[in-house]
């Protein structure tokens, strides 16, 4: 079994900056890709960045230059630091991890956070 929890929400003034992590644990043989979702509310949940084991790296367009995905493989361990939040970026922010699992072979599995709410205002 795997487990992911998130960290690093809350609520944060324009201009201000967030860290969330998202921390997996379990039976992992190793991970193909890590990555951040958010989702507002009323819309759909959208890809906010994504790192691909070695570490390539895409963003959304409307984080570009203000969000940066960074991990740690040692510690299973995805970042996602937000600089210049606008309130446009108020939602809940989900990781999700692309894992190999011990005993599974090359079989991936997908696994979710449980969320974390970002919430940007004056």
């Amino acid at each position: 079994q795997v487990q992911v929890v998130e960290s690093g929400g809350g609520l944060m003034q324009p201009g201000g900056s967030l860290r969330l992590s998202c921390a997996a644990s379990g039976s992992i043989s190793s991970i193909i890709s890590m990555a951040w979702y958010r989702q507002a509310p009323g819309g759909q949940r959208e890809l906010v960045a994504s790192i691909v084991n070695p570490g390539g790296t895409n963003y959304a367009d409307s984080v570009k230059g203000r969000f940066a995905i960074s991990s740690d493989n040692a510690k299973n361990t995805v970042y996602l630091q937000m600089n210049s939040l606008n309130p446009e970026d108020t939602a809940v922010y989900y990781c999700n991890l692309r894992v190999f699992r011990v005993g599974y072979g090359s079989v991936p599995y997908p696994y979710w956070g449980q969320g974390t709410q970002v919430t940007v205002s004056s």
